[in-house]
């Protein structure tokens, strides 16, 4: 199973059309199957005087309003036309998270057939009432959530007209940085157990190992942030890998895929070869005489493997040796 590789972009366009371009250079580059936006109207998302977080705090202007950032961050209608035919061009799919019902509707104006839900608007019920009447493709983030608000979610994104089969749950932590104590990578499986859907990781650690688990653990979607320098100043640059890494953490991610193989033991076509080298057969440990019966004094095991089995040590026993054989020789009945 091939893993669905989201480049999350987010707002590390810094407002600039251009800056969007290249993050969506890097993200096809690197191997990523589609690039994600952010999709709001301010005024939709924020009231003017909602606080930052504290992870904002730190990586903007304190001064600044989360309502200015915001705004500053914003992408026009145009803009996603643009950047749609850009992704085109580029062989990557487009992708954005809708924040507010304004926003639901441009996606489903502009023909996208897969929207991601944020992990904010887990518990926006007339949001989750109409991204889900849509019908589409949905990948539902869960950060800051408990099992009970994602099954009430789905409830409700089902309700609203959604088929349960084409919604992808993301695991999360929406804390950026995430600390690797807070990851719980295990609540990944338990969503995929106990609700039975198919089920990904949206990260926010630093580096590259906990997607690269996640997909060990049956990720079927990764999402990661990725920024063109983790040193520009905005919210969540410094919560984002760098081009290289995010490339690196691709090609590690289709190793595991590749490695993880179809589950059942055989012998790979790559080490047959070595079977008859690295194990053994029945040999002579000294001179034997036709005739003579075969004993614990008489015959070993030693390499290689081409003669017979040291499973069949106990049938060998006792049997006479049908021609003389010099120490060494492979055992023949």
């Amino acid at each position: 199973m091939r893993t669905f590789v989201i480049a999350e972009a987010g707002v590390n366009h810094n407002g600039s059309l251009d800056m969007a371009r290249r993050l969506i250079d890097a993200a096809a580059a690197a191997g990523a199957d589609a690039v994600k936006f952010q999709t709001f109207r301010t005024e939709n998302l924020a009231c003017r005087e909602a606080p930052k977080a504290c992870y904002q705090e730190s990586t903007t202007d304190r001064a600044e309003s989360q309502f200015a950032m915001l705004k500053r961050l914003e992408l026009s209608p145009g803009d996603h036309r643009d950047l749609m035919q850009y992704c085109r061009t580029s062989n990557i799919a487009f992708l954005s998270s809708p924040f507010d019902l304004d926003s639901i509707d441009l996606l489903d104006e502009l023909g996208l057939d897969l929207l991601k839900i944020p992990s904010g608007e887990i518990t926006n019920l007339p949001f989750l009432k109409k991204i889900g009447a849509l019908n589409k493709k949905l990948i539902l983030s869960t950060g800051m959530s408990t099992m009970e608000e994602i099954a009430a979610a789905l409830k409700v994104l089902i309700d609203a007209g959604a088929n349960r089969e084409q919604i992808i749950v993301l695991h999360a932590n929406t804390e950026y940085p995430t600390p690797f104590a807070d990851v719980n990578l295990r609540a990944m499986t338990a969503i995929r157990q106990r609700l039975g859907v198919a089920v990904g990781y949206s990260d926010h650690t630093p580096g590259i190992e906990i997607p690269i688990a996640a997909v060990a653990l049956g990720a079927e979607v990764i999402e990661k942030h990725f920024t063109l320098d983790r040193n520009l100043p905005g919210p969540d640059h410094k919560a984002s890998l760098e081009p290289q890494e995010l490339k690196a953490m691709i090609v590690a991610i289709r190793h595991i895929e590749s490695a993880l193989g179809d589950g059942v033991k055989r012998p790979s076509p790559s080490e047959a070869k070595n079977m008859a080298i690295a194990r053994k057969s029945i040999v002579a440990s000294k001179d034997i005489k036709q005739g003579e019966p075969f004993t614990c004094e008489n015959i070993a095991v030693k390499r290689p493997g081409t003669g017979i089995s040291p499973m069949k040590w106990d049938l060998v026993l006792g049997r006479t040796a049908p021609r003389s054989f010099k120490a060494d020789d492979l055992i023949e009945l």
